[in-house]
């Protein structure tokens, strides 16, 4: 699915705040008090779910007790497994948009991008009673006229550190070493959930990041005490 393949050339030059810029006091959460100022955190996100794969993934997330952030996509995901977007919100997981058709939103109209959003936004609130602050924009493309309509639909923009390119190959050992290697404090992996050789590279990631002292977290956690502001691009 090439379509869904992110490219950090599109996003290269977006202005955009570290996490450990944002922090100011403890979090508490499902998983945990975590307080990422002390702690050596990092979070793992999944992009363009709903799909397949994702009721195993959330089976090791809660066997290995470490929270994600899901940004999901709209059409063929969260309306074909709406279940499992109420299982993400219950289990105590970030649900957040990554649009409803993956169209790349800095070649659409204003309109366009607004309904990109809004209809996401509007069902995932549908499913779980809350309404996401968070997107991704589809390769990680965005410009001015995204980060505005982002601000009015009180949305900030999340981008990414670590990316496995898990689109391009099957190989769940070589996902587990690409996240290992870029891999850092206050790190947001992106990983996708919608491919075959991802979930089963996740338990493996899990283990080898706590071993080296890792706190998972979800990405609001990672800003905490901080909070995200709308219209703003965190990566």
């Amino acid at each position: 699915m090439a379509a869904l393949a992110p490219a950090l050339t599109g996003c290269a030059r977006v202005e955009s705040t570290a996490p450990s810029t944002v922090r100011a006091t403890d979090v508490q959460a499902r998983f945990g008090t975590v307080d990422c100022r002390e702690a050596k955190c990092i979070a793992l996100t999944f992009d363009a779910g709903p799909s397949e794969h994702s009721a195993r993934l959330l089976d090791i997330l809660e066997e290995e007790r470490v929270p994600a952030t899901f940004f999901l996509l709209g059409k063929r995901h969260i309306d074909t497994y709406p279940e499992l977007v109420r299982r993400m919100a219950d289990e105590g997981h970030e649900v957040a948009s990554h649009t409803w058709t993956h169209r790349i939103l800095t070649e659409l109209e204003p309109d366009a991008i607004r309904e990109e959003l809004k209809r996401t936004n509007d069902e995932i609130e549908r499913l779980t009673g809350r309404r996401p602050t968070l997107m991704r924009p589809p390769q990680g493309r965005t410009n001015d006229t995204v980060h505005e309509i982002s601000r009015e639909l009180g949305l900030s923009e999340v981008l990414w550190s670590v990316t496995a390119k898990d689109y391009r190959t099957t190989d769940s050992d070589l996902i587990t070493r690409r996240v290992l290697a870029q891999s850092s404090r206050d790190g947001i992996i992106l990983l996708h959930d919608l491919y075959d050789g991802t979930v089963p590279a996740v338990p493996g990631i899990i283990d080898a990041l706590k071993k080296r002292g890792y706190v998972f977290v979800t990405v609001p956690q990672l800003l905490a005490p901080g909070k995200a502001e709308p219209g703003a691009v965190y990566r």
